[in-house]
């Protein structure tokens, strides 16, 4: 498949092929962008964990980290509903949300009152006749528009250290109180990334030559 193809079935809403409980792990490097703008409370809750990938590197910059999730995954505390959760648990929510249940993740967090709320998410997020309703009534303070496409597999984590992905994605957040305009800037997630074995590799042999 070429990458037009590839980008042109990544817009097509493909039920066959989907994973199943949309579970599409987050590019440490989206996350480690995020963190070199946005700072949180010291108590974070990921209701999306997965497998663990943003958790980690959260836990990395010294967040304490509430990881849960609905599907046991073999990371956190699993059989956790987000969209039921009737209490906040921690004032922070910082997660990559299934894609049916983007918006139903964005509203939850704000009427629980969180603080700060980061939402992983397609740029085309912002489409939408329902989420025009919603921004009106709850503007994101600031969307960070990942410059480069983040690697992003089905079901899986992406192996690709020095590839990009075929979707536009974006980190919205939102902050209690916040009205006006939302601000708009602009990350690349390999600024950001570990290295991989490859780029190790690559960088040693470069310095032998």
């Amino acid at each position: 498949m070429s990458g037009a193809q590839a980008y042109a079935a990544a817009l097509v809403d493909d039920p066959v092929n989907r994973e199943k409980d949309d579970f599409y792990p987050t590019h440490p490097g989206a996350t480690e962008a995020l963190l070199s703008v946005e700072q949180f409370d010291a108590f974070v809750w990921e209701p999306a964990c997965g497998e663990g990938d943003m958790s980690r590197v959260l836990e990395a910059h010294d967040y304490s980290v509430l990881s849960e999730d609905l599907i046991d995954r073999g990371y956190g505390n699993t059989g956790h509903d987000f969209l039921l959760a009737q209490n906040l648990k921690a004032k922070s929510v910082v997660t990559n949300p299934p894609f049916k249940l983007a918006l139903e993740f964005c509203e939850h967090a704000i009427s629980l009152g969180a603080h700060k709320t980061a939402m992983f998410l397609r740029l085309a997020f912002l489409e939408g006749i329902k989420r025009k309703t919603f921004f009106e009534k709850h503007p994101p303070a600031r969307v960070w528009v990942m410059s480069r496409r983040v690697p992003m597999q089905r079901g899986r984590l992406s192996q690709k250290g020095d590839g990009h992905g075929v979707m536009a994605f974006a980190w919205f957040v939102w902050e209690r109180g916040f009205t006006g305009a939302p601000t708009v800037g602009f990350l690349d997630w390999k600024d950001h990334a570990p290295p991989t074995k490859e780029t190790e590799q690559r960088r040693e042999a470069e310095v032998v030559v």
